[in-house]
């Protein structure tokens, strides 16, 4: 058979452990017998990362920026323990993903992948929820230090044309900790417009959520930001017969909670990746969901919402066979694909990610599953649990 072929790479970011085991496979099993694969590879394994002094992660999303379409695998953000895990790190790097969102300046959309099997925990949801997730600034663009005597903290600014604003944050009596973060007018602007494009390209009702009773200029320029853009909008909003919504945080969960679902979630930073993996987890499966970081220019990567399965790996390290759910790094390469099939015009590549995930969804609806999902499964439904290998395989033979 002729491979189908492509004619602008994509950009390919490898990653960490378990993910990057099946990174691997599922080129092997599902990709490469049937595309002639053109990508711009570059290792964000935690180890080449550090090798780099992390330089890798800026030329791959520099490239990103280039190419317009990346796909990549899950990565390591090391903690304490990870460095003494990996004893050879110089420092503990930044998040990669942060690297990458804060150079493309995009939009995190996150959404899960449902099947007829397995129903929300949440019973009143019948429709999904996705989340969109600021992806520049606050804590994944911090700085932070310790300080062991008593003393006075102070966050300070000194514009280039001679404004500055000076605020003590805190006055201790012994050691403390201490973290400044931040945003930009600019950056909060395109997430606006990212969402409110968004809502209307799928027709979902748009809800926001900050704290800004708390963070009062913080999160209140987030507000205001929202606000003032949503008047761009308000008349398509109307047209298509969606709605805007803004609500604190704490009232949103109550919301979501008590909602049928079918609408956008936007949240900062840090919350939409806490909720995004509630949301994914009473869905089902934090590796039965969808991400997409937009970029203002409408460049594209597509992820895996999930971490690196440590445990799996030290097991798939020591011979044993694991049952890791793949399905959201399968859906990052579907993706990725269909998307560089839009912007070069070639149907049969778009045709090809249809297929795909055509052919995860009849696995799985044919009661082969990975382990994670086995457990889940609604009354009345026959479900067997395969390792990962056979779980591919499966897809394969019905691709």
């Amino acid at each position: 058979m002729e491979k189908i072929k492509m004619t602008t790479p994509l950009v390919e970011m490898d990653g960490d452990e378990m993910t990057r085991v099946l990174w691997a496979m599922i080129k092997d099993k599902l990709i490469l017998p049937y595309v002639d694969l053109k990508t711009e590879y570059y290792d964000l394994g935690l180890l080449h990362r550090n090798e780099t002094q992390d330089q890798v992660t800026v030329d791959a999303a520099n490239a990103t920026k280039k190419y317009g379409v990346a796909v990549k695998c899950a990565t390591i953000t090391p903690n304490r323990q990870r460095m003494e895990e990996y004893p050879q790190l110089t420092q503990m790097w930044k998040s990669p993903n942060g690297t990458i969102r804060s150079i493309l300046d995009g939009t995190v959309f996150r959404a899960p992948i449902c099947i007829d099997a397995i129903k929300p925990v949440v019973k009143n949801w019948t429709k999904p929820i996705t989340i969109a997730r600021h992806a520049y600034g606050d804590v994944y663009k911090s700085v932070d230090f310790e300080t062991t005597e008593p003393g006075v903290c102070k966050l300070v600014f000194e514009g280039e044309n001679g404004e500055r604003h000076e605020a003590v944050v805190q006055k201790t009596n012994g050691p403390a900790v201490f973290q400044g973060a931040h945003n930009t007018d600019k950056s909060i602007r395109s997430f606006a417009h990212a969402c409110f494009t968004y809502a209307l390209a799928t027709k979902q009702d748009l809800w926001f959520s900050t704290k800004d009773t708390i963070a009062k200029i913080y999160d209140g320029k987030f507000k205001a930001v929202f606000e003032e853009v949503f008047t761009e909008y308000e008349a398509k909003f109307k047209e298509a017969g969606i709605t805007y919504f803004y609500t604190l945080i704490d009232d949103a969960v109550a919301r979501v909670i008590r909602s049928e679902g079918g609408f956008i979630w936007a949240c900062k930073n840090y919350d939409g990746d806490v909720m995004s993996d509630m949301v994914s987890t009473a869905f089902g499966s934090l590796a039965m969901m969808t991400s997409v970081l937009v970029a203002p220019d409408g460049t594209t990567e597509y992820e895996a919402a999930h971490g690196t399965v440590t445990k799996h790996y030290y097991k798939w390290k020591a011979g044993e066979k694991t049952s890791t759910n793949p399905m959201a790094t399968i859906f990052a390469w579907s993706g990725a694909l269909r998307k560089r099939a839009q912007l070069d015009g070639l149907h049969d590549l778009e045709a090809f990610a249809d297929r795909l995930e055509a052919a995860c969804f009849a696995t799985l609806n044919a009661g082969i599953m990975t382990k994670d999902l086995v457990g889940l499964v609604e009354p009345g439904f026959t479900a067997t649990a395969v390792d990962s290998e056979t779980f591919l395989d499966e897809i394969a033979k019905r691709i």
